[in-house]
C-alpha cells in the first residue's frame, strides 16, 4: 500500500533474526514483524511484511532446496515457530513444541523442509513441515545460543552454548553427540559451515596453533570426510575446526582497530557481538564483524598481518559504527556475491565482496515517530523525530539513494518529541524531547547542537516559529530576531526562545496576554500552538479544549473557540497561497474526541471586535474517526484539502469545503503520531507511527474512502497485546507446623507470583505464561481426596469411617492442648556470653574462684588473665568497672553478630553512653520509639538527628503519617508537610497545613492546588473544584466542574461561576447547557439555565423562536416533535410568523417596540454570534438552530421597525435552506414566513424606503424565491390536469438540473423530478417524492388573479438579464480557475515525458467537465485546441471587469438560477394546455441565445427551438 517505507530496527541480540533468500528477497526480524526486501546492487525496495507472531522475532531463515525459495520460517519469544510463503505473505504452518524461549534458528540446507530449533534449555527441536512432525533432542543441559545445519550432510547439526561449549550432533543417531569442541570461554554468537566439503585446502595450516593438536571428541577414521566449522565469540575470537578429527585447526584474533565514522555516541557502552559468515562462492575467506561494528575478512590461505582485510575501507563513513549481529549473502550472477549486515547502528547495509564496500544502506526506526516536518527551505528534506533518542534528516528527492539519510544524535538523550525548520535559514532544525530539552541543529555541519537554558519540567510537544513577542519584539530591526522559537511542553507552559541567545533565560508568552488583555484568573494549561503562515495570528490550543486566537505581536485576544470539550492535540492553519478567498483563515483542530473542526475566522481576523468574540459552531465538521486526532496537515497544493491522522491507526484525507471524505489509508499497524503531505507530488503523503515505521502512500491509489467504524482500533489492539497483562496472584499464609503441603503451597504461590512482575518490565506480556512454581502449590490439594479414596479401597470400602473417627480423635487431642496453660519463653539474657560460663563443669568455677580472689586481692596477676575478656569474661561482673565495661564490649561484639541491636542499645544505655546507643542505631537502622524519646538527654543537635534517623526509618517502613508526626516534635512543620505531600497524602498534608500555619500562606494554596491536579487527571471532578474553590481559583473550578460535558455538570458549572462571579464563563457554560438540552427538545430545562442568566436574553430569544420554528415544522409532518417539556405556546394559522413570535416575546419576556434601546442591544447580542454557511452534508438540527438564529434577527429587527434588516434576514434563511439543498424546508419556511405569498411581499416591500438601493434588492431577491416556488406550483398543476397520462410523482420542489430539463424537451407530455446532482435513476429521482392530493400543502393562490396572470407576473420577476449576466460571468469565472488549476497539476508531474504533457494538455478541454467546456466556449477558444496559460489569465481579467460593473447591491444577494427558470418556461410554453405570450417566450430565448452557454443548454435549446 506504501510508495516507501522507513521500516522498524532489526533485533538485536539474536544470532540468526535475518536471511536471505537465493533469489535475493532479504528478510530480518523487527519487533514481532519481518520485513522483506528485494535486494540488488543499485537500491533495496521494501518488499512486504509478515505479521503474525505477539512477541519479539528471534530467528528468521529461509529455505534454500530449489523451487522452495519463497518459504521461509521465523521463531518469536512467544514460543510459536511458524512457516510463511514470502509471496503471499501467509502461513503455511506453525508449531509450538517448545516450553521456553526459542534463541536459534536454522533451515537444513539439504533436506527442504527440515527446520531446526534450539531454545534456552538446551532443547533441539526438529520440524519436518510436510510430515507435520516435531522431534526433540537434549543433547547438553546447557542454554543454546545458535545453532546450524550441515549444507552437506543432512543429519549434522552443530550447536553452539552460553559457556562456549560447541557439540556436533547427528539426529539420525538419536542426537548422539559427535564432537563436543572446546577452546572458545565465552558465548558462542554464531556458527557457519565451509560451503565446500572437504578439509584439504587448510591442513597445511593445522599445526599453526598449539590447541589444534588438542582432539575434542571421538576419533573419525580416516576413510569418513568431514567440513569445516566457523565459530565466533564472545572471547574475542574465531576459530575455524576440523569436524572430522573433531578438533581445532585455526584461531583468529580480532585485530584492535581504531573507531571510525562520526555516528559513535563515548557514553553508550555495548557489549561484543562476534558474529561469522562464509561466503558461498569464496570457501577460504570468512567474513567476522569486529568490535565497533567493522566487518573483516579473513584471507584462510594467508598467514600474519596480511591475513584480514577491512570492508569499506576506500571511504570514510562506510561502516557501521556500532556492533554487528546478523550477516547472510546471496549470489547475483556467476561471479557476484552481495552481503547483507544488520548492526546496533539500526542501519542495514548491502556489501559487494568483490570491491568490499557498501552499495547501499537501508536506515530503520528503533522507536516511535513522534514529528515529521518538512523543509520550507531544502525543498524534499524530511525530519523525523523517533523514539530512539536520534533525529534523522531523509533526503526525499535524491535521485541516486532513495534512503538518503543522516542521523543526529549528539546533545539528545531522550525521545525526540517535536520538529520545526527555520522559515529561513536553510539546515537550521529546531527539536524538543521528552525529558523537556528544547535545542537547533545545524544538519550541514557535524558540530553538537545549540541547547536552551530553560528546560520544561515535561514532555516538549510542539515547537513553532513566529515573530518575536514582547519583550523580544522591542528594539530595532538589527537588536532583535525576525523570528523566534516557541515551545509547548506537558507542563502547560509556551516558552518564547531566543534564536540567538539560547544561554538566555525563555519567556513566558502567558504574562504578555494576561498584561494585554487583563486577565487575573489562572490561564489554562497550553497543549498546542499554532502561527499563521503571515506571522500575524497565533492560535493556542488548552487542556480544557478551548482555543485562544491572538494578535501579534501584543498578543491581544480576538476570540475563544469553545468547540472541543477535550484536551486540544493539535492545530493547523491553512497556507496563504489558495485560490479561494476565505481558505487562509481556515482554522483546523484536532483533540482527544474522534472529530476534527475547522473554523473560519476571516470575519473576526479582517474585523476584530473590542472585546473577545465566543465561537461555539464550527465552520465544517469532520466525523469518521474513532478515536483521538494526533496530527493534522494542509496540501499546500490544494484548497481546502486536509489529512489527518488517529489513534485507530489510519489516515483521513478530506476536502474541507465540501465536507466529503476522499481515501483512507491503513498500511499502518499501531496508532498514528504525525503526517506531513508531500511539498513537490499533490497526490503523496507521509505519516508516521508508534509501529517504529514511516509510510509514504498515494492519495489515489487508495480503496478505502472513510475510517473503519471502530473494527480497525479494536484489531490494532489485538496486535499490541493478545492477552491482559498477568496478575500477580496473592501470597498464602503458610499452614502449621504439621501441614508440610501447606508450606510448600504458601512458598509456591509467592514465588509464582514474582515472576510475573519481572516479566511484565523486560520483556512483553506473555499470553500463556504459567508459572511452574504455582502449579506445584495446587498439586497437594488436589492430591488429598485421591488419598482418601485409594485408603478406602485398599480397607473395603470401610476405611472412610477410620479416617473420621482418627481425624475427630486429632481435634480433641488439640482442643486440651489449647486449655492447657502456655509455658512462658524465658526471655534471652542480655550478657549471654557470661552467663554461659556458669554452665561449666564444677572445677572450672572453682578455679575462677582462685582467679577471681588473686585480681581482687594480689599485686600479681595470673599469666594471660584479663578480666571482663576472653575465657573470663566472666569475672568482669566481679571486678572494677574497667572490667565491666571490657564484659560490655565483648558482649556488645556478640550481640552485632548476632544482630541484636537492642540488647547492645541496652548496654550502652547503661554505661551512660546515649550519644554511642542512638549513633550505633542509626547506622543499623534499628532506632526505636524508646531511643528517641530518651534522646533529648543527650541535648539538643542530638535529638535532632535522631528524630531526622527515625523520620527516615519510617519513610523507608512507608509509616508516613508517624514520620511527619516526628517531625513536628522538632518544629518542622514545613517538612512533615513536605512530607505527606511526596507521598500524595494530600488529605492529611492540608489538615495539617492549615492546624499550624496561617491562613494565607502560599503553601495551602499550593496544596489545594497540587491535589485538585492530580484529582482533575484521575475523574474526580467535583473534588477537584472544591480544592479550586478552597484555593480561590473560582475559575478552574467552574471549568473542572464542566469538564464531564453532560447537562448536570454544565448546569452546576454555570451556578457557580455566576455565585463567584465568573460571569463570561458562566454565560459561556450556560449556553453549552442550554444547547445540550435543546438536543434533547427539553425546551422547559433550557428556558431554566438561560433564565438564570440576565444578560443571555438575546440567546433566550432564540431558544423561543427555535422552539416554535419546531413546532410549526412539525405540524408539517417535516420533523419530529416531543411536547413533554415545551411551553404552550402556539401560531396562528395564516398569521406570518414573525408576528406570532413577536406576540410571544412581548408577553413572557417584555421585548416590544415600546424599548427600541432594548431591542438594538438585543439585536447586536445576537449578531455578534456567527454561524457558517450551511452545505449539504449539515445535520438537520444544526441547520434548523442556524435557521432559528437568522428568524430572531429578522424578528428583532420588525420590532424595531428596520424593514430593511428583515427583508435580509428573511432571505438569509431562505438562503441557507437552499444551501442545504433542502428545498422542503425551503418552502415551508416561505409559507411560514410569507403566507399570502406575492401579496406578503409586497406588504413588506411597501413598508421599505425607496432609495435604499440594498433594502429594494434584497426584497427583489426575495419576491424572486416566492416567484420561483409559484413558478414549480404551477408546472406540477399543470402536469396533474392531464388524467389520460400517468404523472411521476411529485418531488419535494428540488433544484432541476439542465441535463433534466433537456430530457424533458424531448418528451414534453412527462415533466420530470429533477435534483440538483444531475441526471439520475428514475428510482433515486422518486425518493423522497410527496403525492400530490386536494388541498396539498403549497403556497396559497391568490383567487382573484387566473393561472396565466400569476405566471407572467413570477416570469416578470424571474427573467432578469442582470442576473443571467452575473451567473454565468461568475461561472465562466469559476470553471476557467479550475482549468488553470488542472494545468498547473498536470506540469507537477514530472515523471511524464514532455510528448505525454503535451497530450494531456491538448485533451484537457475534450476530457474535461460540462463547466469546462462553458469556459472555453464563453473564452471564444475551441474545444479541440490547448489554450494557453496567458490567455485564460487574461480571460480572468476580462471577466472580472464585466463582474465589477454589476452593481454591488445585486451581487450582495442570492437569486434563483435565470437559465434554469427560462427552460422550465419554455418546457411549458410547449404544452398545449397553456398559452403563454409569445413576447415572454421570445425573451427566454433570447436569454437562452445570450447566457445559456453550456453544451447542455445548448442542447435543450435547440430542441425548443426545433
Amino acid at each position: 500500500m506504501s510508495e516507501r517505507l522507513l521500516p522498524a530496527s532489526p533485533n538485536w541480540y539474536c544470532s540468526r533474526s535475518s536471511d536471505t533468500s537465493p533469489k535475493g528477497v532479504f528478510g530480518f526480524g523487527a519487533k514481532s514483524s519481518v520485513y522483506l526486501v528485494n535486494v540488488t546492487a543499485a537500491s533495496p525496495v521494501i518488499a512486504g511484511e509478515l505479521k503474525g507472531h505477539r512477541e519479539r522475532v528471534s530467528g528468521f531463515a529461509f529455505c534454500r532446496y530449489p523451487g522452495q525459495e519463497e518459504i521461509c520460517a521465523s521463531s518469536s519469544d512467544d514460543g510459536s515457530v511458524k512457516i510463511w510463503d514470502s509471496q503471499k505473505q501467509a502461513t503455511l504452518k506453525e508449531h509450538k513444541a517448545h516450553q521456553s524461549t526459542i534463541t536459534s534458528l536454522h533451515w537444513s540446507p539439504v533436506v527442504k523442509d527440515l527446520l531446526v530449533s534450539g531454545d534456552e534449555k538446551g532443547i533441539v527441536v526438529c520440524f519436518w513441515h510436510n510430515r507435520n512432525e516435531t522431534q526433540s533432542f537434549f543433547p547438553e543441559p546447557r542454554t543454546i545460543f545458535c545453532l546450524s545445519c550441515s549444507p552437506h550432510n543432512e543429519n549434522y547439526i552443530a550447536v553452539g552454548y552460553k559457556d562456549g561449549m560447541i557439540v556436533v550432533i547427528d539426529i539420525s543417531r538419536k542426537s548422539e553427540v559427535l564432537h563436543r569442541l572446546r577452546g572458545h570461554d565465552d558465548e558462542i554468537h554464531a556458527l557457519a559451515w565451509c560451503p565446500q566439503p572437504g578439509e584439504e585446502e587448510l591442513l597445511p595450516r593445522a599445526e599453526e596453533t598449539a590447541e589444534a593438536e588438542v582432539a575434542n571428541g571421538r576419533k573419525v577414521p580416516d576413510g569418513e570426510r568431514g567440513c569445516y566449522l566457523a565459530s565466533g565469540s564472545k572471547d574475542q575470537t574465531v576459530r575455524v575446526w576440523s569436524t572430522a578429527r573433531g578438533k581445532g585447526v585455526m584461531t583468529l584474533k580480532l585485530p584492535f582497530l581504531k573507531r571510525r565514522g562520526l555516528g559513535v555516541d563515548p557514553t553508550v557502552k555495548e557489549r561484543l557481538w562476534l558474529t561469522v559468515h562464509w561466503p558461498h562462492t569464496r570457501p577460504t575467506q570468512i567474513i567476522s564483524s569486529c568490535f565497533g561494528g567493522e566487518l573483516v575478512v579473513w584471507d584462510l590461505t594467508r598467514s600474519g598481518k596480511q591475513k584480514w582485510a577491512l570492508l569499506g575501507s576506500s571511504s570514510e563513513g562506510q561502516n557501521h559504527t556500532r556492533i554487528v549481529f546478523n550477516m547472510s549473502s546471496v549470489c547475483m550472477g556467476e561471479s557476484r556475491e552481495l552481503l547483507i549486515s544488520t548492526s546496533m547502528d539500526r542501519d542495514v547495509k548491502c556489501w559487494d565482496l568483490e570491491t568490499l564496500d557498501c552499495c547501499w544502506t537501508l536506515p530503520s526506526l528503533g522507536g516511535f515517530v513522534y514529528s515529521l516536518t518538512f523543509s520550507p527551505v531544502d525543498t524534499g528534506s524530511l525530519a523525523l523525530g523517533v523514539g530512539d533518542n536520534m533525529i534523522r534528516v531523509w533526503s526525499t528527492l535524491s535521485i541516486q539513494n532513495r534512503y538518503d539519510t543522516k542521523t543526529f544524535w549528539q546533545g539528545i538523550k531522550s525521545k525526540v518529541t517535536a520538529l520545526s525548520w527555520h522559515p529561513l535559514k536553510e539546515g537550521h532544525l529546531a527539536f524538543g524531547t521528552d525529558d523537556g530539552k528544547v535545542g537547533i541543529y545545524d544538519s550541514y555541519s557535524n558540530k553538537p547542537p545549540q541547547i536552551s537554558s530553560s528546560y520544561h519540567r515535561k514532555t516538549v510537544y510542539t515547537l513553532a516559529w513566529g515573530p518575536p513577542v514582547p519583550p523580544l519584539s522591542f528594539g530595532g530591526e538589527g537588536d532583535r530576531p525576525t523570528v523566534t522559537l516557541y515551545s509547548c511542553a506537558g507542563e502547560g507552559v509556551i516558552l518564547q526562545h531566543n534564536p540567538w541567545k539560547l544561554a538566555g533565560e525563555a519567556n513566558d508568552i502567558d504574562k504578555v496576554i494576561r498584561d494585554t488583555n487583563g486577565i487575573k484568573h489562572k490561564l489554562s494549561p497550553h497543549t498546542d500552538l499554532s502561527w499563521k503562515p503571515d506571522g500575524e495570528i497565533l492560535a493556542i490550543g488548552n487542556e480544557d479544549g478551548s482555543i485562544e486566537i491572538l494578535q501579534a505581536p501584543a498578543l491581544r485576544l480576538l476570540c475563544s473557540i469553545q468547540q472541543h470539550h477535550k484536551i486540544i492535540n493539535v492545530l493547523r492553519w491553512h497556507h496563504e497561497h489558495g485560490s479561494q478567498p476565505d481558505a487562509s483563515h481556515l482554522l483546523a483542530s484536532g483533540s482527544n474526541n474522534a472529530t476534527v473542526y475547522v473554523h473560519n475566522l476571516k470575519s473576526i481576523i479582517e474585523t476584530p471586535s473590542d472585546t473577545p468574540v465566543l465561537v461555539t459552531e464550527p465552520y465544517r465538521s469532520l466525523v469518521g474517526h474513532t478515536a483521538k486526532i494526533t496530527s493534522l496537515a494542509w496540501s499546500p497544493h490544494h484548497d481546502g484539502r486536509l489529512v489527518s491522522v488517529c489513534y485507530d491507526g489510519t489516515a483521513q484525507v478530506w476536502d474541507v469545503l465540501k465536507e466529503e471524505a476522499i481515501c483512507n489509508y491503513r498500511g499502518h499497524r499501531g496508532r498514528l503520531l504525525c503526517v506531513q503531505w508531500s511539498p513537490v507530488d499533490p497526490d503523496l503523503v507521509w505519516t508516521g507511527g508508534d509501529d517504529f515505521t514511516v509510510q509514504e502512500w498515494a492519495v489515489s491509489k487508495q480503496e478505502h474512502t472513510k475510517p473503519p467504524k471502530g473494527k480497525k482500533s479494536i484489531e490494532l489492539e489485538k496486535k499490541r497485546g493478545l492477552q491482559p497483562k498477568p496478575k500477580a496472584k496473592k501470597k498464602k499464609k503458610p499452614a502449621g507446623k504439621g501441614h508440610v503441603a501447606g508450606d510448600q503451597g504458601g512458598r509456591g504461590a509467592e514465588e509464582g507470583a514474582s515472576e510475573p512482575e519481572e516479566e511484565q518490565e523486560d520483556v512483553p506480556v506473555k499470553t500463556e505464561h504459567t508459572p511452574t512454581t504455582a502449579a506445584v502449590s495446587k498439586e497437594p490439594r488436589c492430591r488429598q481426596p485421591d488419598a482418601i479414596v485409594s485408603e478406602k479401597n485398599r480397607n473395603g470400602g470401610k476405611g472412610f469411617s477410620f479416617v473420621a473417627r482418627e481425624s475427630l480423635k486429632d481435634e480433641k487431642q488439640r482442643e486440651k492442648q489449647a486449655e492447657a496453660p502456655v509455658k512462658k519463653k524465658k526471655p534471652r539474657s542480655i550478657l549471654p556470653l557470661s552467663t554461659s560460663m556458669d554452665h561449666r563443669s564444677r572445677e572450672d568455677q572453682q578455679r575462677d574462684c582462685l582467679t577471681l580472689a588473686a585480681v581482687r586481692h594480689s599485686q600479681a596477676l595470673p599469666s594471660n588473665c584479663v578480666p571482663g575478656s576472653g575465657a573470663h569474661i566472666q569475672l568482669g561482673l566481679f571486678g572494677d568497672r574497667a572490667a565491666l565495661y571490657t564484659m560490655f564490649e565483648e558482649e556488645g561484639r556478640s550481640h552485632i553478630e548476632g544482630g541484636h541491636y537492642e540488647s547492645l542499645n541496652s548496654l550502652l544505655l547503661w554505661k551512660g553512653d546515649l550519644a554511642g546507643a542512638l549513633q550505633v542505631a542509626i547506622e543499623k537502622g534499628e532506632l526505636t520509639e524508646h531511643l528517641v524519646a530518651v534522646s533529648p538527654m543527650a541535648g539538643y543537635q542530638v535529638w535532632v538527628r535522631a528524630v531526622e534517623a527515625f523520620v527516615k526509618q519510617l519513610c523507608f517502613q512507608e509509616q508516613y503519617v508517624k514520620a511527619a508526626s516526628y517531625l513536628l516534635s522538632v518544629h518542622k512543620v514545613y517538612e512533615a508537610i513536605d512530607l505527606l505531600k511526596s507521598q500524595q497524602l494530600y488529605r492529611e498534608a492540608i489538615a495539617l497545613a492549615k492546624a499550624r500555619l496561617l491562613p494565607e500562606d502560599p503553601v495551602i494554596k499550593n496544596l489545594y492546588t497540587t491535589w485538585a491536579a492530580i484529582l482533575e487527571r484521575d475523574g474526580h471532578y467535583s473534588n477537584a473544584a472544591k480544592c479550586y474553590l478552597a484555593a480561590d481559583s473560582t475559575y478552574d473550578a467552574a471549568k473542572v466542574i464542566a469538564k464531564k460535558g453532560d447537562v448536570m455538570s454544565l448546569k452546576t458549572a454555570a451556578e457557580l461561576a455566576l455565585i463567584v462571579g465568573e460571569n463570561a464563563l458562566s454565560n459561556s457554560l450556560a449556553l453549552r447547557c442550554a444547547r445540550e438540552l435543546l438536543t434533547a427538545q427539553d425546551w422547559l430545562g433550557a428556558r431554566e439555565v438561560l433564565q438564570a442568566q440576565e444578560s443571555l436574553l438575546g440567546h433566550q430569544l432564540v431558544f423561543c423562536t427555535s422552539e416554535l420554528l419546531h413546532q410549526c415544522l412539525a405540524g408539517a409532518e417535516l420533523i419530529d416533535w416531543s411536547s413533554a417539556s415545551s411551553h404552550g405556546w402556539t401560531v396562528g394559522s395564516g398569521v406570518p410568523f414573525v408576528d406570532a413570535v413577536a406576540v410571544v416575546w412581548e408577553r413572557e419576556f417584555g421585548v416590544s417596540s415600546a424599548d427600541v434601546d432594548k431591542v438594538k442591544l438585543l439585536h447586536q447580542q445576537v449578531k455578534s454570534v456567527e454561524n457558517p454557511a450551511a452545505t449539504a452534508n449539515i445535520p438537520i438540527k444544526q441547520l434548523l438552530f442556524h435557521l432559528s438564529h437568522d428568524l430572531t434577527l429578522a424578528v428583532l429587527s420588525s420590532v424595531a421597525l428596520a424593514r430593511g434588516e428583515t427583508v435580509t434576514a428573511m432571505l438569509g434563511a431562505l438562503t441557507r435552506c437552499r444551501d442545504a439543498t433542502h428545498f422542503t424546508l425551503m418552502r415551508e419556511l416561505c409559507r411560514l414566513l410569507l403566507p399570502k405569498g406575492m401579496q406578503s411581499v409586497s406588504s413588506l416591500k411597501a413598508q421599505l424606503d425607496h432609495t435604499d438601493t440594498h433594502s429594494i434588492a434584497a426584497v427583489q431577491s426575495l419576491e424572486a424565491f416566492v416567484c420561483y416556488f409559484q413558478l414549480y406550483e404551477m408546472w406540477w398543476n399543470q402536469s396533474n390536469e392531464r388524467p389520460s397520462e400517468t404523472q411521476p410523482e411529485k418531488a419535494a420542489l428540488p433544484q432541476p438540473s439542465v441535463a433534466g430539463l433537456q430530457r424533458d424537451a424531448q418528451n414534453p407530455s412527462e415533466p420530470a423530478a429533477v435534483n440538483g446532482t444531475g441526471p439520475q435513476d428514475t428510482a433515486d429521482e422518486e425518493q423522497g417524492a410527496i403525492p400530490t392530493e386536494e388541498g396539498s400543502d403549497t403556497l396559497e393562490e391568490e383567487p382573484c388573479r387566473s393561472q396565466e396572470a400569476m405566471l407572467a407576473s413570477a416570469c416578470a420577476v424571474l427573467i432578469s438579464e442582470t442576473h443571467a449576466a452575473l451567473q454565468t460571468t461568475r461561472s465562466v469565472i469559476e470553471e476557467i480557475q479550475l482549468r488553470l488549476s488542472s494545468m498547473m497539476q498536470q506540469h507537477l508531474h514530472t515523471a511524464a515525458t514532455p510528448e505525454e504533457q503535451q497530450k494531456e494538455l491538448h485533451a484537457l478541454p475534450e476530457s474535461g467537465s460540462e463547466h469546462e467546456a462553458t469556459a472555453a466556449s464563453q473564452s471564444g477558444a475551441s474545444t479541440a485546441e490547448s489554450t494557453s496559460l496567458t490567455s485564460l489569465i487574461a480571460s480572468v481579467s476580462e471577466y472580472n471587469k464585466q463582474l465589477a460593473e454589476i452593481p454591488e447591491h445585486i451581487k450582495r444577494y442570492p437569486f434563483p438560477d435565470v437559465i434554469e427558470c427560462c427552460l422550465v418556461i419554455l418546457h411549458m410554453g410547449r404544452d398545449s394546455a397553456s398559452a403563454l405570450p409569445e413576447d415572454l417566450q421570445r425573451r427566454c430565448l433570447a436569454l437562452l441565445h445570450k447566457y445559456g452557454t453550456a453544451a447542455s443548454v445548448i442542447k435543450a435549446r435547440h430542441k425548443f427551438c426545433a
